[in-house]
């Protein structure tokens, strides 16, 4: 899978590929020059109410995953925020980039992961 996470905070690489934030908000204390994207995918961040809700709090987390990969896989616009980055992918090399501070505990590591299955599903089928 040519996907990787990274938080937006890290410096640029030319490594990185095709830069996507994935948040819906915009990352604080990061210029649009410091970010160099090339893509900003809000509807692939979860929904207002759900990250509002989860607040990054890791005890929360397995139930906020449900809740998210059933947006992912529900809500038409999130739907086609993972079609687009899947299309990107297939052109090369995809960073996601986020803001959130735990690197375990975040929306992008379960948007990686429905992107995983995504993949896995088309080449199996």
């Amino acid at each position: 899978m040519n996907i990787f996470l990274k938080r937006v905070y890290e410096p640029f690489d030319e490594a990185d590929g095709c830069r996507v934030l994935v948040d819906r908000l915009w990352p604080r204390g990061v210029s649009k020059v410091e970010a160099r994207l090339d893509f900003w995918v809000k509807d692939a961040a979860p929904s207002s109410g759900l990250r509002k809700w989860f607040g990054h709090k890791p005890e929360l987390f397995d139930e906020f995953r449900s809740r998210y990969l059933d947006e992912l896989r529900t809500n038409e616009p999130q739907i086609q925020a993972v079609k687009q980055i899947m299309d990107l992918a297939e052109k090369g090399m995809v960073t996601l980039l986020y803001g959130a501070k735990d690197p375990v505990h975040n929306h992008a590591v379960v948007l990686y992961e429905e992107l995983e299955r995504v993949i896995s599903q088309q080449n199996n089928g």
